[in-house]
């Protein structure tokens, strides 16, 4: 069962890599470009030589994009299937379609929308070269603790539930998510590298443009996921995982 569950998660985020993609290239890449028409201008008036181009904008903003939206779609199904598998029948007694659309929630917030908050994603000519290296620690770091603190919440919430009720369990665990993640988003040190020249508009539309990307995806995944397995569940009641006891 887990194998059927893993191939139509992958198949599932093809899918959405699919639709992703083309957002990307509709929205994304032009200001991708825009980026770097304003890095070609500041290293001209530095006077310093532009470097060599490696893979030309076109196979980057062609091949190379569907390649890597695709394949993270991909990887990202089959691992979001695993987790399916794993808290069918833990969380309550909801349903396929259900689960899948809550886990969706849950990993686009902890695993997008947290660390996107705090560090959000900048396009060429934003950033130091030299602070690569602090800058990807501090959003692994900020990735990690935002798991562990959206894991930590849902601990809690089955904890609380007989004593609180579904609802109330669940209401506390997601305060408890906001203040854990308020204190880290606090406690880590702030990056802010945007030249005072680079246009704010461009700056704005990337970065609505990378939140939409990781959105399409997520959101596709979690609903046609749920809505195929519901669907095979019903087809086929006898490949349904049976549910762990509750306590």
């Amino acid at each position: 069962m887990v194998g059927n569950l893993l191939l139509r998660g992958m198949l599932v985020g093809v899918f959405a890599g699919l639709l992703a993609f083309a957002f990307a290239r509709t929205f994304g890449e032009p200001q991708v470009d825009r980026a770097i028409a304003f890095e070609e201008q500041m290293d001209a008036a530095k006077g310093e030589a532009p470097e060599p181009v490696l893979v030309s904008r076109e196979v980057q903003a062609g091949l190379g994009l569907f390649t890597g939206v695709v394949i993270y779609g991909a990887a990202l199904g089959g691992l979001f299937s695993l987790v399916f598998a794993y808290a069918y029948g833990r969380i309550g007694r909801l349903g396929a379609r259900s689960i899948s659309a809550l886990l969706a929630l849950a990993g686009f917030t902890a695993v997008v929308l947290v660390p996107f908050i705090k560090y959000p994603a900048n396009p060429p000519a934003v950033g130091n070269p030299e602070t690569i290296g602090p800058r990807t620690g501090l959003f692994f770091i900020m990735l990690l603790l935002s798991i562990l603190a959206m894991g930590f919440s849902i601990w809690l919430s089955r904890r609380l539930r007989a004593r609180y009720g579904d609802w109330n369990a669940a209401l506390i665990a997601c305060a408890v998510f906001i203040v854990i993640v308020a204190v880290v988003q606090l406690a880590l040190p702030a990056i802010n590298e945007v030249p005072e020249t680079f246009s704010a508009v461009v700056l704005w539309r990337f970065r609505v443009a990378s939140l939409g990307i990781q959105l399409i995806l997520w959101t596709t995944i979690g609903l046609l996921f749920g809505a195929l397995t519901e669907r095979s569940f019903a087809e086929h009641p006898a490949r349904v995982p049976a549910r762990p006891a509750t306590r």
